[in-house]
């Protein structure tokens, strides 16, 4: 039994414990306090504290109470500091920063927005079951088509979201822009706060949707790439894929292995046959099968005897018009093809309505009808084309020989193809062995080589077309027809045809006779085309018809007009035709649609060459801008010019550089509104300066220096249109002030093009720049003995009397010269307006003379008489004088005499 410890003892064991013990609680106490502080001062966003709560010492005693700010009831905070800034040991310290104000709100995302990214993430799912789908190996053909087919319309959709979210996303980051940059040393507003945080989660929210969608269609984009190099390697592998050759014995030991086991394939597929017509074979079946061989066999019959009639080629017509002659053969390939096609068509679908054909041997028969189709075709297009029967009705130029051996040897190839292919799908419906598909397809290869061989052999030029010269035979022109080009082509197709054929390539070799065959039917076809565009468009707008008559009549169009429509318009249609086949001719290799249709649609609505991305939809759209801008220009400078201007009080010179300056202002417009469309901005534009600052200092200095001076000749008006100046030896009337050059048209009714440089450097007299007043001088001699007073009186009184000789100046007589015989005036006079010149002075001339005619100062002469003075003969005439006086009488009467003959002689 223990003793039990007094109070004493129990009072001085806890005074003894409580004494080291107490220093370490309240140092975690104050850790504990300070650790949330700590923390809600490292937030990035303050939160309101909560009320103080009384805590309790573990001693059990309550400890002090807690304001919100961390400060105790007495003064001092949490950390022993007080409230006056001082810690509790009485050094002072450094304020801290009051808490930040909490941060707006984000909005959330609009219902429109939420239903772009759940399209979005549809198509990222699709796009990624694409994606894993492709990365199989044993894909064929018609499951990466499928794969192709299915990537497109989702592409297509993130394409459009695309192009939606550009009119959002810029119509937000223009509202954020509005409120300007966040102010770094000053606090903004709560309402201006919200107002950019919603701001800013639009522009962020918009950007991200459209980034992310950019990114699925650079995936669609990969995925379709790598389609179309699958489809690409597995048509090359498939086309260059080498079997057993011709000439190898094992093939044909093969071949003879496997003929037994084909021949029984073939009896199971007819008692397949027999069972089916006895199982299906009912009165409605045969009936409906009967009927199609009868429209069949109709069609084919009235294709070869009836459609020749209803073509419309009159033999007895020897010459047809170029127009009658493609009308006639184009209805012979109509007449020709269509009952052959609509004849295997309605066969083939009783034959597939009736269920009395396997399914298997179901391509067989489609391969035959088809076939017929195709002889049918060619037939008709050799007969339309080449008409070996009625040369006069033929489009081609071709002699008769080879429009019967190209026909011939058409209609022979497209046999030969037809009976291969056939077999080639009976080998499939059976399921035949690979030996006898290889030789099968090897020997129809060798068989059209043999043919297309011996037809161009027929082509050859013949001898007795020698010249009669020496040495080698060197024909001077083809005599049948078909360029040595087509020959040579020919000629390569047989020998790669062949070669391939028995080297192995069996595959390449029939591929090559496809291609061979459906490019020279789309050939044929072309030429035919671009024949018919040429006369039936070309010709209705250029020729004399009722249509181009009509056009002229109601469009007021001339006919040049029309035949540079006519030409663009067949130009157009050529280059449409030849694009089409050149995709149809390509097809084959691989190339599809949809890949066509995609490269198309990349180019016009924009491709990436480096970092720029071009598009020729909004090029072709700025070019419209700038275009519409220009013809609103013109329209605007008609108005000014014809209506506006006209009615005002402006002289021609200043209306002529109004209307100048607006057209230049309105180019630089729509030259302004075009770069921005195509977002061109003022930093891009100085690359183009820089340029053309080169250029200018190089070459275009002239350009640059004419184009300143027009401007100038514009603005300062120092010559104007209207004004009648002189420029070196020519003088006339201003017409046009362009950009470059000045039109001046002189007297003599010719235009003198004078650069604006020359009119601004140079020295130009114009005679009109103060006013239009002019100055008008005659020249007039009268008779020495005449009172000069009076002479001057009576031309001033002619001056007086004209209309357009101004009062004030006066006009004035200078009494120039005192001749012998004649006294020389000069009559100056003002006039109203410089271009009457040559009027006053032709009206002046006929007054001055009739007057001084009627008052005597001007002597009339006799008929065929002239007066002509000679001077400097003075000293002459004084030895004649004396000369006279020594063989005479000194008479004064005779001396005065002689003096007069002797005036009288010196004077003529």
């Amino acid at each position: 039994m223990s003793r039990r410890p007094s109070a004493r003892s129990r009072t001085a064991r806890e005074t003894r414990l409580r004494s080291p013990i107490r220093p370490v609680i309240v140092a975690w106490l104050a850790a504990l306090l300070l650790a949330p502080g700590l923390v809600q001062a490292q937030a990035p966003a303050a939160q309101p504290t909560a009320p103080a709560k009384a805590e309790k010492a573990p001693d059990g005693k309550p400890a002090e109470a807690k304001s919100a700010d961390g400060k105790s009831s007495d003064g001092k905070s949490a950390d022993g500091k007080s409230s006056d800034g001082k810690s509790s040991d009485g050094k002072p310290v450094e304020a801290k920063p009051a808490d930040a104000k909490p941060a707006p709100p984000k909005p959330e995302m609009s219902e429109a927005l939420k239903a772009v990214r759940a399209r979005l993430d549809a198509a990222k799912n699709d796009l990624a079951a694409r994606e894993k789908e492709l990365a199989r190996t044993d894909l064929g053909t018609p499951e990466l088509s499928a794969i192709r087919d299915g990537v497109g319309p989702v592409t297509d959709e993130i394409r459009t979201i695309i192009g939606r979210l550009d009119a959002p996303l810029e119509s937000a980051r223009e509202r954020l822009t509005q409120l300007g940059p966040k102010p770094k040393d000053a606090e903004e507003s709560p309402e201006v706060a919200q107002e950019r945080v919603e701001r800013d989660a639009a522009v962020s929210r918009i950007d991200e949707t459209q980034r992310l969608a950019r990114s699925l269609l650079v995936q669609g984009d990969q995925i379709i790439d790598r389609v179309s190099n699958r489809r690409r390697e597995s048509f090359t592998k498939g086309l260059f894929e080498r079997s057993q050759a011709l000439v190898s014995p094992q093939l044909w030991s093969r071949v003879a292995a496997d003929v037994p086991r084909d021949i029984r394939s073939l009896q199971s597929a007819l008692s397949d046959i027999l069972l089916l017509f006895s199982r299906n074979g009912t009165l409605g079946n045969l009936l409906m099968l009967g009927l199609a061989f009868g429209v069949s066999v109709a069609l084919y019959f009235g294709r070869r005897n009836i459609a020749p009639r209803l073509g419309r080629r009159d033999a007895a017509m020897t010459d047809p018009s170029r127009r009658q002659t493609l009308l006639g053969a184009w209805r012979v390939l109509l007449l020709g093809t269509v009952p052959a096609v609509i004849g295997s068509y309605t066969v083939y679908y009783a034959l597939d309505a009736t269920d009395l054909l396997p399914s298997r041997l179901l391509p067989v028969a489609g391969a035959i009808l088809a076939g017929l189709a195709f002889i049918a075709f060619v037939e008709a297009l050799c007969d339309g084309l080449l008409s070996p029967d009625k040369p006069q009705w033929r489009p081609a130029p071709v002699s008769d020989a080879a429009a019967i051996r190209v026909t011939r040897l058409a209609v022979g190839i497209a046999t030969v193809i037809t009976v291969v292919k056939s077999i080639e799908a009976l080998n499939s419906g059976i399921s035949a062995a690979l030996p006898i598909s290889i030789a099968t397809r090897g020997i129809g290869a060798v068989a059209t080589a043999l043919i297309l061989a011996i037809g161009l052999h027929r082509f050859a030029d013949k001898e007795e077309e020698e010249e009669a010269c020496f040495g080698p035979y060197v024909p001077t022109k083809t005599t049948t027809g078909i360029g040595g080009p087509a020959r040579l082509v020919g000629w390569a197709a047989v020998a790669v045809i062949g070669v391939a054929a028995l080297v192995g390539y069996v595959a390449f070799a029939a591929f090559v006779i496809d291609q061979l065959v459906w490019t020279a039917s789309l050939l044929v076809l072309l030429y035919l085309l671009v024949q018919s565009a040429d006369t039936f468009v070309g010709g209705s707008l250029s020729d004399d018809t009722r249509l181009a008559t009509a056009l002229q009549a109601n469009t007021g169009l001339r006919k040049r007009s029309l035949n540079q429509i006519a030409v663009l318009s067949t130009g157009a249609a050529r280059v449409l035709l030849f694009l089409i086949v050149a995709l149809l001719v390509l097809a084959p290799w691989g190339l599809d649609s949809t890949d066509i249709v995609s490269s198309i649609r990349q180019a016009f609505f924009g491709f990436k060459v480096g970092d720029v991305t071009i598009s020729l939809s909004t090029i072709a759209l700025g070019l419209g801008i700038l275009v519409l801008g220009i013809a609103i220009t013109r329209a605007v400078q008609r108005w000014l010019d014809q209506v506006y201007l006209p009615a005002t009080d402006l002289d021609a010179g200043l209306r002529n550089s109004i209307s100048t300056v607006s057209g230049y202002c309105g180019f630089l417009l729509a030259l302004a509104l075009a770069f921005s469309y195509l977002g061109l901005s003022l930093e891009k534009l100085t690359i183009v300066a820089g340029a053309l600052s080169v250029g200018i200092g190089f070459g275009l200095q002239s350009i640059v220096n004419n184009f300143v001076s027009g401007l100038l000749l514009l603005w300062e008006r120092p010559i104007r249109v209207g004004d009648q100046v002189v420029i070196g030896d020519s003088e006339g009337i201003v017409k046009r002030i362009s950009v470059r050059s000045t039109e001046i048209q002189t007297f003599d009714r010719s235009a003198v093009i004078v650069p604006n440089s020359n009119l601004i450097s140079g020295i130009v007299k114009n005679r009109v720049r103060g006013d239009r007043t002019g100055r008008v001088s005659l020249v007039v001699n009268v008779l020495r003995n005449q009172d000069p007073a009076r002479a001057a009186e009576m031309l001033l009184a002619c001056a007086a009397q004209h209309a357009d000789v101004l009062k004030e100046p006066a006009p004035r007589v200078v009494f120039r010269k005192i001749g012998d015989p004649f006294l020389e005036f000069e009559l100056v006079v003002m006039i109203v307006d410089v271009s009457l010149g040559q009027k006053v002075q032709n009206d002046l001339n006929f007054s001055v003379f009739r007057t001084l005619s009627e008052a005597g100062f001007i002597p009339p002469l006799g008929p065929g008489s002239s007066i002509v003075t000679v001077q400097g003969l003075d000293g002459m005439q004084d030895a004649f004088s004396e000369i006279a006086g020594r063989f005479r009488p000194p008479a004064a009467e005779e001396g005065r005499d002689g003096r007069r003959d002797l005036s009288a002689i010196g004077a003529r």
